[in-house]
């Protein structure tokens, strides 16, 4: 009995020994086939695998011709020629602008082939062109995603440079601008001026647009703080302060985004030009040369002409409630604007200049109420639309929401 045991362990051994290295042998396997690694996915860029070609880079240069770029890459006037046959639909070179950028793909051996010339407008669009296929051109779109993010900072020296010091566009400022220019006064901003604000913007990658939009913000100055709510209402979407009172006015604080007031409404200024003192019932806007001038309110264009012992090419409109505004020293008009159009809020009328009797690029703005001249920056503007009763609380949620949110950004 003993040896059968015996044998018969031996044999039980010898079973589990296989399956044991049976085992081993699947899990090695297995392990080494888990660790494989998988195929390389291909690099596309241009709608192409980029890395299956030779990539040459160039940009256009300050007043260089299409001609002058491609020549560079080895392609003769024929070439470019054939190039710009295709529709200014997909391509027209009338609109290159200085850093554009071209890319020419080749193959990647000894004779480098040129296959594809890719010209990019800009972050987004681009034009691919087969040079083996005549040029034929394709018109095509990287894709962009919308990002949500926030900011938040101190004015120290301007709300532009500020924004910019916190790692945001300082386009947001002109954003932030629109939506409290009939609160706020942005040309009277302070050093400690505090702002917050979540908002989206549209990348490419991580490559912006330039094209924002505010979510919610907040703006403190003099220590009070004004919010904006975002909230629609009989179909149109406005933002609303914390009590529900629509942020939209008659009339905005300022005609153009803001820049540096030069000279405020007096009765005794001493004029640069004619050297003496005289009365300035306006106030006025510093500003480079073609800045967009926009009507402050609806109203009617009464006046359109140039004044050439003052204030040069002006427009006046006339609004309701007995109000007129007049913008002068425009280097030029909207184009199309005549006497007698009936103009909407924010609607650009012309263009900052320097005509007439004047310095240096500035907007002179002027407003009258009943035929007296009022000082522009106190002119009382009554808002919009309030929040209805019957849509308070849905508005009260919002309002909560956003604000607990705002008031978190550090």
């Amino acid at each position: 009995m003993r040896m059968n045991y015996t044998r018969l362990n031996s044999g039980v051994l010898a079973v589990l020994f296989a399956l044991f290295a049976g085992v081993m042998v699947t899990a090695c396997k297995g392990e080494s086939e888990d660790v494989a690694e998988a195929p390389k996915e291909k690099v596309i860029k241009y709608g192409l695998p980029i890395e299956d070609y030779r990539v040459e880079y160039d940009t256009l240069r300050p007043n260089e011709t299409l001609t002058g770029l491609l020549s560079r890459f080895g392609f003769t006037i024929n070439d470019v020629y054939k190039l710009t046959q295709c529709p200014d639909s997909v391509f027209n070179e009338r609109k290159l602008r200085p850093g554009q950028i071209c890319s020419l793909l080749s193959d990647t051996d000894s004779v480098a082939t040129p296959r594809f010339l890719v010209y990019e407008e800009n972050i987004r669009d681009y034009v691919v062109f087969d040079v083996n296929n005549g040029f034929k051109a394709e018109r095509k779109s990287n894709p962009s995603e919308w990002i949500e993010r926030e900011v938040a900072g101190v004015v120290n020296t301007s709300l532009w440079v500020s924004m910019e010091e916190n790692g945001a566009s300082p386009l947001l400022a002109v954003e932030m601008s629109n939506i409290f220019g009939w609160s706020v006064d942005f040309f009277g901003v302070q050093n400690g001026d505090e702002y917050r604000l979540i908002y989206t913007g549209e990348y490419v990658g991580e490559t912006p647009m330039n094209n924002y939009r505010i979510l919610a913000a907040s703006f403190n100055t003099g220590g009070s703080t004004v919010y904006a709510i975002p909230f629609v209402q009989d179909n149109e979407e406005l933002f609303y302060n914390i009590d529900g009172n629509s942020l939209e006015g008659a009339f905005l604080k300022a005609p153009l985004d803001f820049y540096r007031i030069t000279s405020k409404f007096t009765n005794s200024r001493f004029h640069p030009v004619l050297k003496r003192y005289r009365s300035h019932h306006g106030v006025d806007y510093a500003a480079p040369t073609g800045t967009p001038v926009y009507a402050i309110g609806s109203g009617k264009v009464i006046a359109k002409a140039y004044q050439k012992g003052g204030g040069g090419n002006y427009v006046k409109i006339k609004h309701g409630n007995g109000y007129v505004t007049t913008y002068m020293h425009l280097s030029r008009y909207a184009k199309g604007l005549k006497v007698g159009d009936y103009v909407k809020q924010k609607q650009v009328i012309g263009y900052v200049g320097s005509t007439g009797i004047s310095t240096g690029p500035h907007l002179d703005f002027r407003v009258h109420e009943n035929g007296k001249p009022i000082n522009p920056l106190t002119i009382k503007s009554q808002p919009k639309k309030p929040i209805s009763k019957a849509n308070k609380e849905a508005f009260n949620a919002v309002a909560d929401s956003l604000v607990t949110r705002l008031n978190a950004i550090k």
